[in-house]
């Protein structure tokens, strides 16, 4: 993907009954997922990981490279649900899951018809495409400066912006996951007039997950 070729594997069926999954995820009791994720959160059924982990540790050996067994940081149901005008201004950006190396991070989409995918992105002043310890002082200090020169939109990104250039896009088709290295610039492709709903059945249901390896 892009000018540094970040390989993103691209996974459709991904479970076995998503249906299932959709179905459990309609019952669970949902709380705000954090400062970070503009939604909501709820826990995954006990044996998901159980069952996707044989083709997460495939994928990881050969799309990554990672031979060692990986440990889970995090793994929930979310639901964007964020009005755009409440978004806060990390949410209007591409954002890094993590700076530091072996991080992995896994979306799976849950929504029948699909729903809108994931985008990556370039940083045009800087022209990183993924932030490490080693970008991270330079990025954020010239991220900083665009910020206070020119306030953001009340907007999700989705597209091209006078700060970042999109090298890249997935479709959010349903059970589709993608696995990618958590360094890389990426964003929830978020368009303007997207069902932002908590209802699990109607709102843009995924599964993410954290890996370290």
């Amino acid at each position: 993907m892009g000018n540094e070729r970040e390989p993103v594997a691209i996974i459709d069926d991904f479970a076995a009954d998503p249906d299932a999954l959709l179905a459990f995820a309609a019952m669970q009791q949902y709380a705000p997922a954090g400062r970070h994720y503009p939604g909501i959160k709820a826990s995954l059924p006990d044996d998901y990981l159980r069952r996707q982990s044989p083709l997460i540790a495939t994928i990881l050996r050969d799309v990554f490279g990672v031979t060692a067994v990986a440990s889970v940081l995090e793994a929930r149901f979310s639901i964007v649900t964020t009005p755009p005008i409440s978004l806060s201004i990390a949410q209007r950006l591409p954002h890094v899951d993590a700076l530091e190396p072996g991080r992995l991070a896994l979306i799976h989409y849950l929504v029948p018809g699909g729903t809108d995918g994931t985008a990556f992105y370039r940083h045009r002043a800087t022209g990183f495409e993924t932030v490490n310890a080693i970008r991270g002082p330079a990025y954020f200090a010239a991220l900083r400066h665009e910020i206070e020169s020119a306030p953001l939109p009340d907007a999700y990104i989705a597209a091209d912006t006078p700060l970042f250039e999109r090298t890249g896009h997935v479709d959010g088709a349903y059970n589709r996951a993608l696995l990618y290295r958590s360094r890389v610039l990426h964003s929830g492709a978020i368009a303007p007039d997207a069902i932002r709903s908590s209802d699990p059945t109607k709102g843009r249901l995924t599964v993410t997950g954290f890996f370290a390896a």
